[in-house]
């Protein structure tokens, strides 16, 4: 009974830890949410209940048949979560989503594991931990100066079309720096199309840009796509 008693308190303690985790995911619309995060830790936590218990499991089998390793069953357990985690990351055109999801899910199986070995200030600690650096640390991320990246093509007609010096000072007026330029004729030379990395540090300064193109007569086509750093 005590031994019943001490499985399902390491199994239920995983998951409300990784409910509480999953919860935070869930909330802000992550791909891998409440069931994910909780699953993952429950099964973490049950695979190393296995190595702690595995004396009672394997009491017939012979003494020198028998090897005492956690950290196996942990390295196990970490190489599945890694299939795991790869399946929650995105990438959208020039963007990558789902880096802290899989982050997340990670550590989560290591709480996992902590849990099933017992180690519950550690697991505790850890969980708090975790929802600290994705609710707290996501609010400052918002919040803190970053540099925001896009891709700008840009098509004039030949007869229309904007010098490189004069785009370049464009830009600027708008606080965004421009770099790798590359052109291109098209349509038989009717079109010339420029196309660079666009670099700022408000997201809103290409939406200003973005603006002013779509009213300049010459512009006859252009896409501001932000992409990753």
């Amino acid at each position: 009974m005590e031994e019943l008693t001490n499985i399902l308190t390491r199994l239920l303690a995983a998951l409300l830890a990784g409910g509480l985790i999953g919860f935070e995911r869930a909330y802000n619309g992550r791909p891998a949410g409440l069931r994910t995060h909780s699953l993952v830790c429950m099964a973490s936590s049950l695979l190393m209940l296995l190595t702690v218990y595995q004396w009672e499991l394997l009491a017939a089998a012979p003494l020198d048949t028998v090897r005492v390793d956690p950290t196996r069953m942990a390295q196990g357990v970490m190489t599945g979560i890694g299939f795991l985690g790869a399946g929650v990351i995105m990438k959208e055109k020039f963007t990558i989503r789902g880096l802290t999801t899989a982050a997340s899910i990670w550590i989560t199986a290591s709480i996992g594991i902590i849990i099933g070995m017992g180690f519950y200030s550690a697991g505790i600690a850890a969980t708090v931990l975790t929802l600290i650096v994705l609710s707290l640390f996501g609010w400052v991320e918002k919040r803190m100066p970053s540099r925001e990246y896009s891709r700008l093509v840009l098509r004039f007609r030949t007869r229309t079309v904007m010098k490189r010096q004069e785009l370049n000072e464009l830009i600027r007026q708008f606080k965004i720096q421009g770099s790798n330029p590359s052109y291109k004729l098209e349509e038989g030379g009717e079109l010339l199309e420029y196309r660079m990395n666009l670099s700022t540090t408000h997201a809103n300064n290409f939406q200003k840009l973005a603006d002013h193109l779509s009213g300049m007569p010459g512009v006859h086509e252009f896409t501001i796509v932000p992409i990753g750093d």
